[in-house]
């Protein structure tokens, strides 16, 4: 039996995409460090441009920080309506190419080009096309990694940012994944990599070196897959027409609250979410409340009814109720509140009608 070719998959990240968008639309703004975010006490960074990253401000920071390591920053409020604008017309670029885009957020996606519309010869050729276009159409850069598999392509992507792009071909793939530090494989945080170092493990190359059998045992079927990793087998599919799987909706107070104060906000998120859920035409089934604590603690409820909700009212009720479920001190005050609605499915799924003869229903999930 012959081998199937390997996939050709390409991997675009817009270079510093809403900063950049910023830069472009403002000449006054172009070589000045931008930062997109709201000011205030609250607010976190959205993105920074490379003159802003070489002063260390990064996404996610909190804006006072970045300010702090650069005064010289000039702060633009995000607008995620021209952001999405422009997110559209890059993806019609990548679609002049395949149908097989698989979008990750508004900057960046995985395209299968194994067979490609314009029947050019290689992946490589095909990237460059879609970063020249890019450049000479939307006055925009990006970055692109090219590889045999999704897992491969994203970490080359960001081998030669900003502006170029780079090649991971089959035969160089053990020798390109040995001296990487495990922290480059997608789930391996700081924990991961605390426990990991106590096998004795800091590198790919070392993991490699470790059985299935061992990193099943150490971290059960988690173990199996950075089993693959390692030896760079990914054999997911680039997923054109990926289904929703949760949407959600948060919120950065403006000073720290209590749980006491937090109602009207999870009511105000809840219906920001059912408005969002309605777009599609998909069916939520669970219910998830997100809080973030002073400190920084992370606290997640959720809820599975026995039947989805199905109406604004019932959805609000679900996610107020999670509020009873938090059971911290009084004194704990909270900064971010988030509230989702996840565990989608197609509406005509036969879980998602009820049980007539169900007598209490399930209890909730944490």
């Amino acid at each position: 039996m012959t081998q199937p070719l390997p996939r050709k998959i390409i991997h675009v990240d817009m270079d510093a995409f809403y900063a950049s968008v910023e830069q472009r639309d403002d000449p006054l703004l172009r070589g000045r460090p931008v930062v997109v975010a709201w000011r205030g006490a609250r607010s976190v960074v959205c993105a920074a441009s490379y003159e802003a990253r070489r002063y260390g401000v990064r996404s996610a920071m909190p804006a006072l920080r970045a300010e702090r390591l650069c005064p010289d920053a000039v702060f633009v409020p995000p607008d995620f309506t021209r952001y999405r604008a422009v997110s559209r017309q890059v993806r019609a670029i990548f679609r002049r190419h395949t149908d097989r885009v698989e979008p990750l957020s508004l900057d960046e996606a995985y395209l299968d080009v194994t067979d490609n519309r314009l029947g050019l010869p290689s992946a490589t050729e095909v990237a460059e096309l879609i970063r020249r276009t890019i450049r000479e159409e939307l006055s925009l850069t990006a970055s692109a990694g090219i590889a045999p598999n999704k897992f491969l392509a994203k970490i080359a992507s960001d081998w030669r940012k900003p502006d170029g792009q780079f090649v991971i071909r089959p035969r160089d793939v053990e020798a390109f994944l040995a001296p990487l530090p495990v922290g480059r494989i997608p789930g391996v945080g700081k924990v991961m990599e605390g426990r990991l170092l106590r096998l004795g493990v800091r590198t790919v190359g070392e993991l490699r070196a470790l059985s299935a059998a061992t990193l099943e045992r150490a971290f059960g079927r988690y173990g199996i897959r950075l089993h693959e990793l390692a030896r760079g087998i990914d054999d997911r599919p680039v997923e054109p027409d990926r289904p929703v799987q949760s949407i959600s909706t948060e919120d950065t107070f403006e000073r720290d609250l209590p749980l006491t104060e937090l109602l009207p906000h999870v009511r105000r998120l809840a219906e920001k979410t059912w408005a969002a859920a309605r777009r599609t035409p998909r069916v939520g089934r669970t219910v998830v409340l997100k809080l973030k604590t002073a400190d920084f603690q992370v606290l997640t409820r959720s809820l599975t009814p026995p039947s989805p909700p199905r109406q604004a009212d019932e959805f609000v009720a679900l996610a107020v109720s999670l509020l009873e479920r938090v059971d911290r001190s009084a004194a704990e005050r909270y900064r971010l509140a988030g509230v989702g609605l996840g565990n989608f499915s197609e509406a005509d799924d036969p879980r998602l009608q009820p049980d007539l003869f169900a007598s209490d229903p399930p209890m909730p999930r944490d």
